[in-house]
């Protein structure tokens, strides 16, 4: 590179932009020198004269001041000078040379052909030069001229100083210029339209490094991008700016410019007349709410087996997306009941697929009781060859439609949930688990006790939800009820009586109590379960749901009216008969 000093000749002008409109594009380096020589301090570039008079730096004019230069210019042919930035509409997105110009975007052709090889964006400091370019080589390659220079502005912020009544924002340069240009075919005149200068990403710290100028009008329009990161930047500048200043366009495609192109100017404009006042979606409007009433469809139910018939009268059923827990003292018989629940379903269904969690038994144990309860034998109380077992077993398993957790080789807690997760996407429509609290009894992602329960139930409540499941849950009680008294003696329990935290109860849509006195000296009182429904988020209906027994030679529940009959309207006087 050739070298100077300002004793070979004296500088005519300073703080000149670079000539060099290819890698630089400093607004204030350049300088002028009496022998027609310029250098730029920030590319590091020397320009002999002819080189800008090739770039009309120079011009004839200045050349009469200028008799040091004279003799260094060398005219060449126009052929061979180089790409140059200029002004001109950007027709292939219908924005006219006014609407450029206005904004002071420039594009870069080919020496031939004038092909556009790049967008130009002016970003302007505070004393009203350009402080950094922003430059979009295409189709879509940006960088900043010169590089690593913060942008001082919103572009197009220069242009409107003063505040007013609305200012429209979209996420790039090429989109701002396209409402733009639907506004000013529209009025014959510019208003506020504005842009991040880095896109979505940008949002946050230029909304809030400006949220004085935005507060100065009366409303802000976003005319983001219709993709994710466009309604993470929305929700981001509302709570930068203030949700009750701000309104959001919805657009037909992705941007504004697309609009404008697609579309056509009315469309745009429409787009931005219609902004409505921004909210979460989570929050439903009236509108909204009163369509899903219209869609809105009963959720099916599936009767529970008639043994616990009085459960059926005062929740009219289980449905899937529900949480349904049982709670009884120790041998009460929880593990039996969801059994009949099982065997229940598999009976009187076609296409019910159930998966069981039960942790206090192998997996072993629990198929040789369902496949007794087919056959009506209690393995508990005598030997069943295995040829009649396989009869039981292949009215329960045949079908496919039972799925068993090995839980001897998963480790309690976030595997177990794992697993209950793939019977949910394996088609399982109901589950069971066998316990809620021997499952979170060793912790679950680094949680211990009542937090580590409160993962697992979040994590259950969202799974039965969005898998559409019905889950059947076993909770263990405190060690003593509210009286006093042992559950073992037929205490029913209460709400309170549930062992851990607290969100066990909250989340279960239904809670059924049942007790049976073990201690009591009658068969027929040892074998009898007292029901009680504790909480019905369906019907809202509680209190006494009859009565069950417990057929110790079958294994089975039973239940009997006085007369015999299953159909009464009644459950508070049922009794029950081994």
């Amino acid at each position: 590179m050739k070298t100077f000093s300002e004793e070979d000749s004296h500088v005519i002008k300073r703080n000149q932009p670079c000539p060099n409109t290819e890698s630089c594009c400093s607004s204030d380096a350049f300088q002028l020198y009496s022998d027609g020589h310029g250098f730029c301090f920030s590319c590091q570039t020397y320009f002999k004269a002819s080189q800008l008079m090739d770039n009309e730096v120079l011009d004839l004019e200045l050349l009469e001041d200028m008799p040091n230069a004279k003799s260094n210019i060398k005219r060449i042919t126009p052929a061979s000078r180089s790409p140059k930035l200029v002004t001109r509409g950007f027709r292939e997105r219908g924005i006219t040379k006014t609407v450029a110009s206005f904004y002071g975007a420039r594009v870069l052709e080919k020496v031939e052909g004038g092909e556009i090889l790049e967008h130009w964006y002016p970003y302007y400091g505070e004393d009203g030069s350009v402080a950094t370019c922003k430059v979009r080589k295409l189709p879509k390659e940006f960088r900043s001229e010169p590089p690593g220079v913060t942008f001082p502005e919103l572009f197009g912020q220069r242009l409107f100083p003063s505040g007013g009544k609305r200012i429209i924002i979209t996420e790039g340069e090429i989109d701002a210029m396209a409402v733009a240009q639907a506004q000013y075919d529209h009025y014959g005149r510019f208003y506020p339209v504005v842009s991040l200068p880095s896109g979505a990403s940008s949002a946050k710290k230029t909304l809030s490094t400006h949220i004085k100028y935005l507060h100065s009008f009366d409303e802000v329009v976003l005319c983001f991008d219709q993709d994710e990161q466009g309604d993470q930047a929305t929700q981001i500048a509302c709570k930068v700016i203030g949700a009750d200043k701000v309104k959001v366009a919805k657009l037909p495609e992705k941007d504004a410019s697309d609009v404008l192109v697609k579309h056509g100017r009315d469309t745009l404009l429409k787009c931005i007349w219609n902004a409505e006042e921004w909210r979460p979606a989570s929050i439903i409007s009236s509108e909204d709410l009163w369509k899903s009433l219209e869609e809105y469809e009963e959720k099916e139910s599936t009767p529970y087996p008639p043994c616990l018939h009085g459960l059926n009268e005062k929740t009219k059923g289980m449905r899937q997306g529900e949480i349904a827990l049982f709670i009884s003292g120790t041998g009460s018989g929880k593990s039996t009941m969801l059994r009949e629940i099982i065997y229940h379903l598999l009976t009187t269904t076609d296409d019910t697929k159930i998966g069981i969690v039960s942790l206090e038994e192998s997996p072993a144990e629990t198929a040789r009781r369902l496949a007794g309860m087919a056959i009506n034998r209690n393995p508990a109380k005598e030997e069943i060859s295995l040829e009649d077992l396989k009869i039981g077993f292949d009215k329960v398993f045949g079908s496919g439609r039972v799925v068993i957790l090995n839980h001897e080789d998963c480790k309690l807690g976030s595997e177990i949930l794992d697993n209950l997760e793939w019977m949910a996407l394996s088609g399982c429509t109901h589950i069971v688990l066998d316990h809620i609290t021997l499952l979170t009894s060793e912790g679950i992602d680094g949680l211990q006790g009542n937090e580590a329960q409160d993962r697992a139930m979040n994590i259950l409540s969202r799974m039965v939800k969005r898998r559409n499941v019905w889950l059947g849950m076993v909770s263990h009680l405190r060690k003593m009820g509210e009286s006093g008294k042992s559950f073992e003696d037929g205490v029913l329990a209460t709400l309170d009586d549930i062992k851990g935290s607290g969100s066990v109860k909250q989340i279960s849509y239904d809670i059924f109590a049942f007790a049976r006195n073990l201690n009591a000296e009658s068969a027929e009182v040892r074998n009898t379960v007292k029901l009680a429904v504790l909480k019905c988020r369906y019907s809202g209906l509680t209190g006494p749901a009859g009565k069950t027994s417990y057929d110790y030679s079958t294994g089975r529940l039973n239940f009997k009216s006085k007369e015999g009959d299953l159909g009464i309207e009644s459950t508070d006087e049922l009794i029950v008969e081994i």
